[in-house]
């Protein structure tokens, strides 16, 4: 078996089982111990899974609200490395949509200077990444601020957003499912991210590897109404497989 035919086998085990043991699962694909354990740890970093002695286990699908500077560097490498592939996309005069996080923080951060056009966002640190950019428009939807977040909620912010249609939105997300689709930790941010899928043309969506195959507390909307995620190359191919099911192109940034 290839690398990515193992690691597809381990996870589809998991999802059946629940939990995996390193000798059968050496005996089932034909391949040492010591292939298994790497394959586990490679796996793990990447969120997939939570090796124990002699095994592993499915991680908790569900994650949980967490301040954005407590997840500023986690996968930092692979955030920016998205973050440069989405700002390539930018066409000029483009008016856009920035979501909250530290993945849109970090493509809010790659725009170019000769970037031109208009921008909104509700996020605190993304406006003011781009305060002083001197050729695009800045709009800042208001609202509550959600600390957590450093972004403003509510219905201020929604009702904003009603009275623009802009190009994309660049959208940053706590989990992917390919039956739940998109989520977030809070139940009004995801609120006000739904409503920018409606104000946009087209939704790109800025997540790395580990945040697929978890689950948030609020429902954004599904996969099929997303039409590209910009990732990185550690995804799964069972992943891959699941997001071009759904008519949504998929950008792999980084090492394979």
């Amino acid at each position: 078996m290839r690398i990515a035919e193992r690691h597809r086998y381990i996870t589809e085990k998991l999802h059946s089982a629940g939990a995996v043991s390193v000798a059968s699962l050496a005996e089932e694909m034909g391949v040492s111990v010591v292939t298994v354990r790497k394959d586990l740890q490679l796996l793990e970093e990447q969120g997939l899974l939570l090796r124990s002695h002699g095994g592993a286990s499915l991680p908790s699908a569900f994650v949980n609200d967490r301040p954005i500077a407590e997840k500023q560097d986690v996968r930092a490498e692979e955030k920016r490395l998205i973050a440069q592939a989405a700002a390539g996309l930018l066409q000029p005069d483009e008016a856009i949509i920035i979501g909250s996080g530290t993945t849109v923080d970090a493509f809010a951060r790659a725009l170019p200077r000769s970037f031109r056009g208009t921008v909104l966002t509700a996020a605190l640190n993304v406006a003011g990444a781009l305060a002083a950019h001197p050729a695009l428009e800045l709009v800042l939807l208001g609202g509550v601020v959600r600390k957590s977040a450093a972004s403003a909620v509510g219905p201020y912010a929604e009702d904003m957003l009603r009275h623009f249609a802009c190009n994309r939105l660049f959208l940053s997300v706590d989990g992917i499912s390919p039956d739940f689709g998109l989520t977030t930790s809070n139940m009004m941010e995801a609120h006000l991210n739904a409503q920018m899928c409606r104000a946009a043309q087209q939704v790109v969506v800025l997540a790395d590897a580990s945040k697929f195959g978890k689950k948030g507390f609020g429902r954004i909307c599904g996969l099929p109404e997303v039409d590209l995620i910009v990732t990185d190359a550690a995804l799964p191919e069972l992943y891959q497989e699941a997001v071009e099911a759904a008519g949504v192109k998929l950008l792999m940034v980084g090492k394979t």
